[in-house]
């Protein structure tokens, strides 16, 4: 079985307008996963996580700079990861997107996480989404694992990013789950974090993070999926 959280940091920044790294390495510790993808986080913020959770690697991907520093997104490990490759998802006119892979060894075999942060205008989405699926990315002929793909979609309803997305991949039924929203923080109004995953995948079970500090540590709450790895024909 392989745990993977998502969790859009903001930063760093909480909902009391504190921005504490070490209170979103306590959040990101008790998810329990085996890989954290997180979206929103400086490079400074990476170093500052990773001190706070051993056993742990961390994987940046910039997408831009803020305020002069690297800011992007970022996957922490517990198991060992092989390959690292960052994407440009960008959009024309648009504020810089990225999608971050990190390939992780599980038992022998490649599971290949990616990590996505898609934009907030309805006419950029259905570019990311198109250029997610293309060759170049979700399906790259380097890849010989199942893939898993989360992030913040920026998209609560079923607009043209998650049906294509939909399409051709395997989607959460939140409500099998009773899943509720993620955004923002302490009153989650909107379903905009995501998991995705392709048929060598069995989603065992799914949570959303909903303790006391998530609430206010991020405008955003975590999910976590756990999966089993069927065997994957070549």
């Amino acid at each position: 079985m392989i745990r993977v959280a998502t969790y859009n940091v903001h930063k760093c920044r909480g909902m009391d307008r504190r921005t504490h790294p070490e209170r979103i390495a306590e959040v990101m510790r008790a998810t329990n996963a085996d890989a954290i993808a997180c979206q929103e986080i400086l490079a400074a913020q990476v170093d500052d996580i990773t001190r706070e959770l051993p056993g742990y690697s961390a994987h940046f991907g910039e997408v831009r700079k803020h305020l002069g520093e690297p800011y992007g997104n970022a996957v922490f490990a517990r198991l060992p990861v092989t390959d690292v490759k960052t994407y440009d998802i960008s959009w024309r006119g648009r504020e810089r997107r990225g999608c971050l892979r990190v390939d992780i060894d599980f038992g022998g075999s490649v599971v290949h996480l990616f990590n996505v942060h898609l934009g907030t205008s309805f006419f950029e989405r259905p570019h990311q989404a198109r250029l997610l699926l293309s060759e170049d990315v979700l399906h790259g002929k380097e890849l010989n694992g199942p893939r898993i793909v989360v992030g913040d979609f920026n998209e609560w309803t079923r607009g043209v990013a998650t049906k294509l997305m939909s399409g051709h991949f395997q989607s959460v039924d939140r409500r099998a789950f009773g899943l509720r929203r993620t955004y923002p923080g302490l009153l989650p109004m909107l379903h905009l974090d995501h998991f995705y995953y392709d048929k060598h995948l069995v989603l065992e079970n799914f949570t959303l993070m909903r303790t006391r500090l998530a609430l206010v540590a991020s405008d955003h709450l975590p999910l976590i999926g756990e999966f089993r790895v069927t065997t994957v024909e070549s």
